[in-house]
């Protein structure tokens, strides 16, 4: 059933972009979970036109967003098929696939969002980036995901001992398994557009993620305990499937990536505006928000999972040079 589903709506979706993109040479294909006016699907639509402007219309972008092809573990494999050319798609899917995902998947890696940026933008972040390559996948630049932290519907949380015996969903990703379970808490992996009805019908009693995903998912309706602790700070990512990639020109390909690298600034300007707009408004609908909170017990409570994911010499070279990042 949601294999048909998911070719069903990859028919009608195709059938659309050839009826609204056919003055173009070639329309890139490009999935995103999230919903029109999100950051991330109005950076790729940015990327478009830059991308549109730059080939002379030879290349354009139609952006399928609020899962209109699929949930992402299916997007990427989709993806790595060549169904579709263009993913925005979060690190924690990649994290059984890709090892080097792992590492700015990693609970408190980042000391902040600033912090991020400059890892993510430098060397490490291209590193990243170009193990990729070896998946079926190019991957061309990250866009922010925001400070992750966890919601439920039953009780504030401000210490561990809240957490015990709590489901929470996470990411399909067995380090976010890992992190849940260090807590004390039960985690429940669940593709994100099932979150909502697991947390109303008692399924899970919350999730984690940022402010925007909070707000515009409506979670926020049915989870109204929101606790700062702010475990993770892990960027997104965009890639291309390396069949669509191959099929370009050595000068359209670079055309893709300087697209992809100029949505950038604009997605980080969008993210901060939305982020205020999603706190001011689930401000406002009353929930109840924890921020007296001590983070130090959830940071030790991290260091065995750490030792399981941080076990080759470059995985802790990667570490170390994170750290080390001012």
């Amino acid at each position: 059933m949601t294999l048909m589903k998911t070719l069903t709506g990859m028919l009608l979706a195709t059938a659309a972009m050839v009826m609204t993109a056919s003055a173009c040479d070639t329309t890139l294909k490009s999935s995103d979970t999230h919903p029109d006016g999100y950051p991330t699907v109005e950076a790729v639509k940015a990327m478009g036109k830059t991308l549109e402007e730059s080939t002379g219309g030879k290349l354009c972008i139609e952006v399928y967003h609020s899962a209109q092809l699929g949930e992402e573990k299916d997007t990427i494999e989709q993806t790595q098929f060549g169904a579709i050319d263009l993913n925005r798609v979060s690190l924690g899917p990649f994290n059984n696939i890709i090892e080097e995902t792992q590492i700015p998947s990693l609970p408190y890696i980042f000391r902040s969002v600033a912090h991020m940026h400059t890892v993510m933008d430098g060397p490490i972040g291209q590193q990243i980036l170009d193990a990729f390559a070896a998946h079926d996948l190019i991957g061309l630049a990250f866009y922010d995901g925001g400070s992750r932290s966890f919601y439920n519907k039953e009780k504030p949380i401000k210490s561990m001992e809240d957490m015990k015996g709590m489901k929470f969903r996470v990411m399909q990703s067995d380090m976010f398994v890992d992190m849940v379970s260090a807590l004390g808490a039960n985690a429940t992996p669940l593709p994100y557009g099932e979150v909502y009805s697991s947390i109303q019908t008692g399924v899970i009693d919350g999730a984690e993620n940022n402010w925007p995903s909070y707000d515009t998912s409506g979670h926020y309706e049915v989870a109204k305990y929101y606790t700062l602790d702010q475990h993770l700070i892990v960027p997104e990512v965009l890639v291309m499937s390396k069949k669509s990639w191959d099929k370009l020109s050595p000068e359209d390909q670079q055309a893709v990536r300087s697209a992809a690298k100029a949505s950038v600034p604009v997605m980080r300007e969008l993210w901060e505006a939305q982020e205020k707009i999603s706190q001011d408004k689930i401000r406002a609908a009353g929930n109840e928000i924890i921020t007296d909170i001590d983070k130090q017990p959830f940071i030790d409570a991290m260091k065995p999972v750490y030792e399981k994911y941080v076990k080759s010499d470059k995985l802790k070279e990667m570490v170390a040079a994170i750290q080390a990042t001012k």
